[in-house]
């Protein structure tokens, strides 16, 4: 990747329905090389997709929560899997002590936030620990970018 690519991916995140004509007027390359260079990192597997970023409270899940789980080692992945298959959860990742899961969920209200937890966490085999804490403001997030 080079300088030009990176500039494509910073416009492409701020505004991923930035069109090739937009594109090549920032860099001053023709649409033609701008439309090739976006193509190009598609299909090397840079740009994965397109997509958009809901603003959750416009859709009434203003509960945000971090839960971090401790689990048996060799219930990882199951309870990774089963997890992740819920509609409250919006990102999971397995860290890298394999026992524990970072989670974040969105819920329309504390009560849901506890119906999930019940449900999913509080009885759910080879799982050792859970903790857990709301989002009281967001000061930066990320738009895009790097999947992490």
């Amino acid at each position: 990747m080079n300088d030009m690519d990176q500039k494509i991916l910073a416009m492409l995140v701020d505004d991923g329905r930035m069109s090739f004509a937009d594109i090549a007027r920032e860099l001053g390359v023709s649409r033609v090389h701008a439309r090739d260079r976006v193509q190009r990192l598609i299909e090397e597997g840079v740009i994965e997709k397109f997509t958009v970023i809901v603003n959750p409270e416009k859709i009434g899940t203003t509960v945000s929560a971090f839960f971090d789980v401790e689990v048996d080692p060799q219930g990882i992945e199951s309870v990774a899997q089963e997890l992740a298959s819920q509609p409250e959860v919006r990102s999971l990742y397995i860290m890298s002590d394999m026992r524990s899961l970072h989670i974040h969920t969105l819920t329309e209200n504390n009560e849901a936030l506890e119906q999930f937890a019940r449900r999913n966490l509080l009885s759910r085999r080879h799982i050792v620990r859970v903790d857990c804490k709301q989002l009281l403001t967001r000061v930066k997030h990320r738009r895009g970018g790097t999947r992490i």
